[in-house]
């Protein structure tokens, strides 16, 4: 499957400039390294010029290990294509196991996250798959 649209694609598809749009992106959902602290920021040139300066004086410096890895990685898409295929298949095997509990789950079309509707409170089903199960989860 392709993968989704990001902020940047749909606005240029839709014929808009990039004013007010500002995205930021990393390998820590990309490539699973979120240790890495590796990722980069684009839009509107206005926004950025202020981001920017507020980088020089908030920021910090990858050192060069890193910096090397992150390269490797932005320029790696056979990972990130494997990646999406281990969570599609994820999904694949789980949807159907909560759907029999949770008849409202649903595989997501993107994204890495399944939101299954809870009967009830969901800080109240947490606790309750806690206490019965021992299952810890977070509610939201």
């Amino acid at each position: 499957a392709a993968p989704p649209l990001g902020c940047l694609q749909a606005a240029t598809m839709l014929g808009r400039g990039y004013e007010r749009l500002v995205m930021f992106s990393s390998l820590s959902k990309r490539s699973n390294v979120p240790g890495m602290r590796s990722g980069f920021v684009a839009g509107d040139p206005a926004i950025l010029r202020s981001f920017l300066l507020y980088r020089t004086y908030h920021g910090s410096a990858m050192n060069p290990a890193i910096q090397a890895a992150s390269v490797a990685a932005w320029n790696d898409e056979e990972h990130v294509r494997e990646n999406r295929r281990q969570y599609r298949a994820k999904f694949a095997a789980v949807t159907p196991l909560l759907a029999q509990v949770l008849p409202s789950t649903t595989q997501p079309d993107a994204g890495f996250y399944l939101w299954a509707r809870t009967p009830g409170s969901d800080a109240d089903f947490a606790r309750r798959l806690f206490a019965d199960y021992n299952v810890l989860l977070l509610p939201g």
